[in-house]
């Protein structure tokens, strides 16, 4: 199961509860109200007759809902991560089809590994994640692309490319210029040397 569906399966449960609990609530409150009147038209107080105090309503239901909602935090990332191991069996195949297309083209090496000294920009792309990656090729193929442009590129989110861009400036792999209300970004200095080599 993929994260964002357990997710909604977790959203709902809770909302299921919430409204359960929202509507035990109103009718425990109708309920005390219809003593109270009753009692008050008798000329007693029925308070000992009545059922449970909505409020206790409330607060289960509050409960019910945190426990559930933070049980499905705490298990969320093992529940969902063979989803994360499929992603990366599908990126070592898909590598090692580019790898053995890059053999019969470019320079590699006879174990099928990419040569760092002929193709530094190939080894810098094969040692980071799969986002970063899809963030850094088109800078490099693109140098001073924007970012709006970055995001239609990589069909990630405005804030998936912002962070990741940020995250690659913080290691000195590209830098980036304002321009309006948006970035160009290119490739850092030391990251073009390794390129050109």
């Amino acid at each position: 199961m993929n994260r964002r569906r357990a997710d909604t399966v977790a959203g709902a449960l809770v909302a299921a509860v919430l409204i359960v609990g929202g509507v035990l609530t109103w009718q425990a409150y109708q309920q005390q109200q219809a003593f109270e009147q009753m009692g008050s038209m008798m000329g007693t107080s029925m308070g000992a007759v009545h059922g449970t105090n909505p409020l206790l309503y409330v607060l289960g239901t509050l409960l019910v809902s945190a426990v559930v909602g933070g049980g499905y935090l705490v298990v969320r990332d093992e529940f969902t991560s063979t989803e994360g191991t499929d992603r990366s069996q599908t990126g070592m195949a898909n590598q090692t089809d580019s790898e053995s297309i890059e053999s019969q083209d470019g320079p590699v090496q006879s174990e099928g590994k990419i040569n760092p000294e002929s193709q530094p920009q190939a080894r810098v792309l094969d040692l980071l994640p799969d986002d970063e990656r899809r963030i850094l090729e088109p800078v490099l193929s693109s140098p001073g692309i924007t970012q709006i442009e970055l995001r239609d590129r990589s069909n990630f989110s405005k804030s998936k490319v912002s962070q990741t861009v940020s995250a690659l400036e913080k290691r000195g792999l590209l830098y980036r210029e304002r321009q309006g209300r948006t970035y160009r970004i290119y490739p850092s200095d030391d990251l073009q040397q390794k390129q050109a080599n």
